[in-house]
């Protein structure tokens, strides 16, 4: 059963965050009121997973992200964001948080991000160490509609990114999370025009949305084609739906710390700020992220076993 520290320093938070994890059951949960506290939890042994509030006395958000993405960067921390810390935000996304959450949203966000980071953190190593030899690995994949597929996708080219020396387990993790909103953006916004034109409706009228256009044309035919190239010095994923497109000049840009606190675009700023580089094509209907190994003067191979 993963364990999961909770640290805020106020206690209806703290309970209303531990009440919507608990509704899950899934979880062992713990707690901590600053970061200081939350660092004392990892004496005792290294959580699963970190949700951290980011204005705190003693040691803010952003310096526990720092501080566990330093010593133990296996744990993946995830940001709740409130009105007024969005700009600690934007810079401990940068600093190496895996995802966020506003506040204001924690009902309908919280338990889908954290399962997905969750899912992501737990994948599958058997060849890991294998895939730390590969040198050079190109694939083209034509999806349907399928959630199921699009995350299953996702972990397999988590695991060809071994071979691109990004320094620890999170960043990969980060890449994958960022690859993964660019999927989820070519499902609803390209194939099912979910939410195109009239902002993005609440979750239960997305489900109800999915549902019929699932079945209906011109909608259930359309195919998500992705193409991915992984060296030892970038990775280049491809991402193109068969949808209309859109304006990508109106898109948040990752430095205005006020989209944030925002669920519509958030996808567009975790892909901003953890990729190196995001282009889309005249149409709006193909989008190109780009992860570049950092640069050192160790040899990738033994960099990417670490």
């Amino acid at each position: 059963m993963p364990t999961i520290l909770v640290v805020d320093d106020s206690e209806v938070d703290r309970r209303l965050v531990g009440g919507l994890l608990q509704k899950h059951g899934g979880y062992t949960l713990d707690f901590a009121v600053d970061g200081n506290a939350a660092l004392a939890v990892f004496e005792r042994g290294a959580p699963d997973l970190v949700l951290t509030d980011l204005q705190m006395p003693e040691m803010d958000g952003l310096k526990l992200v720092a501080a566990i993405k330093a010593d133990f960067p296996l744990t993946p921390v995830i940001l709740m964001t409130s009105q007024g810390s969005e700009e600690i935000a934007a810079e401990a996304l940068r600093r190496g948080a895996a995802s966020y959450v506003p506040k204001r949203k924690l009902a309908d966000d919280l338990l889908e991000t954290v399962e997905r980071v969750l899912a992501a953190a737990r994948e599958d190593r058997t060849h890991s160490r294998l895939m730390h030899h590969l040198t050079q690995s190109e694939s083209q994949f034509d999806l349907g509609n399928d959630l199921t597929l699009i995350r299953s996708l996702v972990s397999y080219l988590q695991q060809q990114l071994r071979c691109l020396p990004l320094g620890d387990e999170t960043e990969r993790l980060r890449v994958g999370i960022a690859l993964e909103e660019a999927l989820k953006n070519a499902y609803y916004h390209g194939s099912l025009e979910v939410g195109n034109g009239a902002g993005w409706p609440q979750k239960k009228a997305i489900e109800q949305i999915v549902s019929e256009r699932l079945n209906a044309e011109p909608y259930r035919n359309r195919r998500i084609h992705v193409s991915a190239q992984v060296s030892r010095h970038e990775a280049v994923f491809v991402v193109r739906d068969a949808g209309p497109g859109f304006d990508h000049s109106k898109l948040p840009d990752p430095a205005d710390a006020a989209r944030l606190n925002q669920t519509s675009g958030r996808g567009i700023v975790l892909m901003r700020t953890i990729m190196d580089e995001v282009r889309y094509n005249a149409a709006g209907n193909e989008v190109t992220l780009v992860k570049r190994a950092p640069v050192t003067d160790e040899d990738p191979i033994e960099d990417a076993e670490r």
